[in-house]
């Protein structure tokens, strides 16, 4: 097992200096490197929430977009899903797909526009959202309870910073 397996401390400030000099660039060596221990970090995370919703029978998809139905009232147009979520249409569609199979929501038409659908939370999703709850509000809590509250509000800010830094990353 490397050390990034364990505490996500590789690579090192070394390694991204070296890297850096090899390419013959003008970065921070040290902005290089917060970046990919972040990219890392957000990869290792992302695999945990998916084991973590696997025990569910959940998606992190299908977690999200059943939650942020229950935050607006059970009820949904798959346009506003997907810009909500900031995912395509299409895979507001699969994920639907889905949930609808598993009785976890259903579709309906739109009484605002007849020729489009409205997403429905069911009762059977809001029950495992209840279900779920309790486990996976304190897996939340334990994951970052090696922060003290003032430092995961410092994160919080930090965290917001770099994620409006992201586009960076798909800018043309």
């Amino acid at each position: 097992m490397t050390r990034d397996d364990i505490d996500g401390e590789a690579p090192t400030l070394d390694q991204a200096r070296r890297q850096v000099e090899h390419y013959g660039l003008e970065v921070d060596p040290q902005a290089v490197l917060v970046a990919v221990r972040l990219i890392s970090a957000g990869a290792r995370v992302g695999r945990a929430a998916e084991a973590h919703f696997a025990k569910f029978g959940l998606s992190t998809g299908r977690y999200r977009l059943l939650a942020d139905l229950e935050g607006h009232g059970g009820e949904k147009s798959p346009s506003h899903l997907a810009l909500d979520l900031g995912v395509s249409r299409a895979t507001v569609t699969g994920l639907l797909d889905g949930l609808e199979r598993a009785g976890l929501v259903a579709r309906r038409p739109s009484t605002e526009d007849g020729r489009g659908t409205v997403a429905i939370l069911t009762a059977r999703g809001a029950q495992l959202l209840r279900d779920m709850a309790s486990e996976h509000f304190g897996r939340l809590e334990a994951m970052v309870s090696g922060l003290s509250v003032e430092e995961r509000a410092v994160f919080l800010d930090l965290l917001g910073r770099v994620v409006r830094g992201s586009a960076a990353l798909a800018a043309d």
